[in-house]
């Protein structure tokens, strides 16, 4: 791995002068969002995380928070750990169901989610590594509604991801859940610079 890619205290702008650029930087964000998020299946979006995006996601919550200096050392070791770093993709994959009753069902069924998920490179499959920090799954077999998966890819692996020809597709293998979507170019091209 090249150069690690951290948010540092440095990093962290006075929530004043976070507050007073807020909108505009949330406005600049969704367009960023846009190109790192994917549906697969009718229930699970991937958003692929990178510096940018963990960068605002500490600010937020800092300024919501507003736990000042002590809260920082916090979020930065809850999020760090979210920025890829050369050779990996990272996604919070969320599992987003409206109704409460059907969420339950649903979530119910899916316990063990985390470790099916899948990057698929012309057929070459990279297994999904869920964040160790918490189960992802309860003993009695529900799943939480949202998920941190890291994706190690090779070097070659990156080379044709990055390449305009292969096919990517995302998905899972859990049985209940069986789901496949082929990655949107736009997507592609965004996540191929999270790759050095």
């Amino acid at each position: 791995m090249s150069n690690v890619k951290l948010i540092t205290r440095d990093d962290i702008l006075p929530l004043d002068e976070y507050a007073a650029t807020r909108r505009d930087r949330k406005k600049a964000l969704t367009q960023v969002k846009k190109n790192r998020r994917m549906e697969v299946g009718p229930h699970a979006s991937f958003y692929f995380e990178n510096y940018e995006t963990m960068w605002h996601q500490i600010h937020e919550m800092l300024y919501i928070e507003r736990g000042g200096e002590d809260q920082i050392p916090d979020e930065l070791a809850a999020y760090n750990p979210l920025i890829p770093q050369g050779r990996e993709l990272i996604a919070t994959v969320m599992l987003e169901i409206g109704d409460p009753i059907r969420r339950a069902n649903v979530l119910g069924s899916l316990g063990g989610i985390e470790e099916t998920m899948f990057v698929s490179v012309d057929g070459e499959k990279i297994t999904g590594e869920a964040e160790k920090d918490v189960d992802r799954s309860t003993a009695d077999g529900k799943a939480s509604s949202v998920q941190f998966v890291h994706f190690p890819f090779t070097d070659d692996q990156v080379a044709l991801f990055i390449a305009d020809s292969a096919e990517v597709t995302v998905g899972f293998t859990h049985p209940n859940y069986a789901h496949i979507a082929g990655m949107p170019l736009n997507v592609r091209k965004a996540l191929s610079a999270d790759f050095d």
